[in-house]
């Protein structure tokens, strides 16, 4: 008897002490003994806004969240510094809203909340480069042989982080409903056509998805008036703003029908502001956003901002009775920010602007679209402290 009971506390601090090993590897390896932030999840679920506050330029920075260089899924079309812009301040801005702090993006964080999920953004170019920001700081954090881009064929780019069996996808849809625009490379620019109660062919893609989320502007915005069907009636054309309300109010019916809101997750990102007229905040009468290098300072709201279609969705997402849609307002702190733009360091049709072209900024200069790293990355900012904070403890 005398050996066992000589070895039993042996054995019994051995025991401990693997499982005191097994918890700290847990801890270790848990995101969410990292970097997540109670008093953000306090003072956020208190009703802090996130979308009133002022961009910060710290010294020393901690901006970038990542660089052209360690994103390889990068489209040429958004990597301004490779493309040849000299200055780099714009990629290290960083939003703070008046009542708190935006939390520190932790792509493990959102991994483990995403895992065997879907997370699909929909929408035109605009809602690309979000989805491009969303993959460039969630892929440093997982192994290259465990991540791929999966689908990469129009209308839907996939990436998938395998060892979460976690998807951030992205679907074109510029309209949300169904138009002769629905091809995400070989689309009608000009003479545009909108079925504004048909939405089957996409919304078919959507069914199921975890967390959508949804932005619909630009192509809405070509001219004041846009061609446009309804059931079987002959094509016309309609208002703008009059046929935006229809065919939210068609999406807005889809979302009340499928979605589960015991498991799935809508958002709708308003409008991306664009500086296509540099005197609205005071520059030359005849320039855009080429060559600014600083956001603007103060209230500012541009022409380009249609209040009226921010009210269509405010009162399109306000009707969902059984289903909550998460406006994200990211309009007016992207307003301040005319330095974010592509401008000439962007390519057309498929090819980088010639030297030629980029002596000719007031013709060729894109301020619609944005770099990256850049503006869209606070938006995922913001998404991300909706997705991990809100309603909780």
């Amino acid at each position: 008897m005398r050996p066992t009971l000589t070895l039993l506390p042996l054995l019994l601090c051995s025991i401990f002490l693997l499982h005191t090993i097994k918890l700290v590897t847990k801890l270790s390896t848990s995101p969410h003994q990292t970097h997540y932030s109670k008093d953000f999840s306090i003072s956020f679920n208190n009703g802090c806004n996130l979308f009133q506050g002022k961009w910060l330029l710290e010294e020393p920075s901690s901006r970038p969240l990542y660089t052209e260089q360690s994103c390889p899924y990068l489209t040429r079309q958004v990597t301004c510094r490779k493309n040849g812009r000299p200055d780099s301040v714009y990629q290290k801005w960083r939003w703070k809203p008046y009542g708190c702090n935006l939390p520190r993006f932790d792509a493990l964080i959102l991994l483990h909340s995403l895992r065997n999920k879907r997370l699909m953004f929909v929408g035109d170019s605009i809602q690309r480069t979000q989805w491009e920001s969303m993959v460039c700081l969630l892929q440093s954090a997982v192994p290259d042989r465990k991540k791929k881009i999966v689908y990469r064929e129009p209308p839907r780019k996939v990436f998938l982080a395998k060892d979460y069996n976690a998807s951030i996808e992205f679907y074109w849809a510029p309209f949300i409903v169904e138009s002769n625009s629905d091809h995400a490379t070989k689309h009608r620019v000009q003479k545009r056509m909108v079925r504004l109660d048909s939405i089957s062919n996409h919304s078919r893609q959507w069914e199921g998805v975890d967390v959508l989320v949804f932005e619909s502007y630009v192509w809405w915005m070509y001219a004041p008036l846009i061609n446009a069907t309804i059931g079987s009636q002959e094509m016309k054309e309609y208002d703008v703003p009059t046929a935006y309300r229809v065919a939210l109010k068609t999406w807005t019916d889809w979302i009340e029908s499928t979605l589960n809101p015991q498991t799935q997750k809508a958002f709708f990102m308003t409008l991306s502001p664009t500086h296509l007229w540099s005197w609205e905040w005071g520059g030359g009468r005849n320039e855009n956003c080429h060559n600014e290098s600083y956001p603007i300072k103060g209230p500012f709201w541009g022409e380009g901002s249609s209040l009226e279609i921010m009210g269509a969705v405010k009162d399109a997402v306000g009707r969902n009775k059984r289903i909550n849609v998460t406006i994200l307002n990211i309009t007016e702190l992207s307003e301040f920010r005319k330095d974010g733009h592509t401008s000439v360091f962007t390519e057309r049709r498929g090819k980088l602007l010639t030297r030629e072209q980029r002596a000719e900024p007031n013709v060729y200069a894109d301020c619609i679209h944005w770099c990256l790293p850049g503006v869209p990355d606070t938006w995922n900012e913001i998404l991300y402290a909706y997705l991990i904070y809100q309603n909780t403890d």
